[in-house]
C-alpha cells in the first residue's frame, strides 16, 4: 500500500533524488537538463539588504525570488541584482530569463528591467492577485 505524507522541508537526500530523476528523464528524452540553483546576495557594509534566487535549467534561467529589505527599497538594489543575473548568464548558451509576479508585487518593475509580459492569469476576486508571466530574451535569441 502506498502512503503519502506532507513534508514542508525536504532533506538533502530527497533533493538529490529529485535532481537525479529530472536528469535521467531529460537524458531519456535527449534533452540536457543541467539544473543549477543560484543566488546573489546584496549587502551594505556586511549587512544583508537583498537577495535574488532561482535556477537555470534546459535553455532558460528562472527567477524564483527577489527580496529587498523594506528600508533599502527604491535604491536600485533590485535592478542591480537583476542586472547581475543577466550578466552572469548571458553568454552561457541560455535563451531567456523568466519569472512570475503578482499584480501587487512588481510587474512594472520587471517591465522597466526589459521584461515582456507573456501572459496574465486573472484572479476572479482580487486583481492584486493577477499572476504575471514575464520573459526577457538574451540578445541574439
Amino acid at each position: 500500500m502506498i502512503n503519502i505524507e506532507y513534508k514542508e522541508n525536504l532533506d538533502e537526500e530527497f533533493c538529490k533524488i529529485i535532481d537525479n530523476e529530472f536528469n535521467k528523464f531529460a537524458v531519456k528524452n535527449e534533452v540536457v537538463c543541467n539544473y543549477t540553483p543560484f543566488s546573489f546576495i546584496a549587502k551594505e557594509d556586511e549587512k544583508f539588504v537583498g537577495i535574488i534566487t532561482g535556477n537555470s535549467y534546459y535553455k532558460e534561467v528562472h527567477i524564483s525570488d527577489l527580496i529587498i529589505i523594506d528600508e533599502y527599497r527604491n535604491k536600485h538594489i533590485g535592478s542591480k541584482l537583476m542586472q547581475t543575473v543577466e550578466d552572469y548568464f548571458k553568454n552561457k548558451g541560455l535563451e531567456n530569463i523568466n519569472l512570475t509576479t503578482y499584480g501587487f508585487q512588481a510587474p512594472e518593475f520587471y517591465k522597466k528591467c526589459g521584461f515582456e509580459v507573456e501572459f496574465i492569469r486573472k484572479n476572479k476576486e482580487n486583481s492584486k492577485l493577477d499572476k504575471y508571466y514575464l520573459v526577457k530574451y538574451f540578445e541574439g535569441n
